[in-house]
């Protein structure tokens, strides 16, 4: 079992991505979600892409401004991608609002941050597009560089996708099975490991 991803030879282009897409369809109590929302990772040669995207209008964040950095998106409906070093224990938290507004956080343990200020993942660019039914996606970009000096991203690298969706309810999605009990997305010990494919993988849909 894995997180897959896939690595293209030429950069990524936000309005052109063709990419795998994997769906999750049911919540953390494992209750169906209708439409299933879908997520992708690909890399090109400078940057890790994380694309989200869902088939039914999202409860945004009022502060929420598209491309600007916000705490608390959580209280909202938002995309998150955690990548985790095994090795050293540290993990980084991306959120992404489905207007493209984001918020990330680097922790030595689980939720245990490394620092406690507010600070920006360096050279984060994000993306989206929202449709007049609601249905919308969005997509992060971060710089590879950084990945890998502050993270080791590499051959060891573990992660995970979630999502919160129908907020104010809200319902919690993982696309790796995270364990029983309430829901909690800071457990980098059930992370799988980033499986990086070349060209594309079978079976799978694409945005177009």
């Amino acid at each position: 079992m894995g997180m897959n991803a896939v690595r293209f030879e030429k950069p990524l282009r936000w309005g052109e991505l063709d990419v795998p897409l994997f769906g999750i369809s049911s919540d953390w109590f494992g209750k169906p979600v209708q439409p299933p929302v879908a997520w992708s990772l690909a890399l090109d040669p400078e940057r890790f892409w994380f694309i989200a995207s869902h088939g039914r209008p999202a409860s945004i964040h009022p502060k929420a401004r598209p491309g600007r950095f916000l705490a608390e998106l959580w209280k909202f409906d938002v995309a998150e991608l955690f990548i985790a070093d095994p090795g050293s224990g540290r993990y980084l938290e991306l959120n992404l609002s489905p207007n493209s507004a984001w918020w990330s956080c680097e922790f030595s343990a689980p939720r245990v941050r490394t620092s406690p200020d507010e600070s920006e993942w360096p050279g984060v660019e994000t993306f989206a597009e929202l449709a007049a039914d609601g249905t919308w996606v969005a997509a992060m970009a971060l710089p590879l560089a950084t990945l890998r000096e502050r993270l080791s991203f590499g051959e060891t690298t573990t992660a995970n996708f979630t999502f919160i969706v129908e907020s104010p309810e809200q319902r919690f999605l993982s696309a790796s099975p995270l364990g029983d009990g309430e829901p909690d997305f800071h457990r980098p010990e059930k992370f799988q490991p980033l499986r990086i494919h070349d060209g594309g993988l079978p079976g799978t849909g694409s945005h177009p």
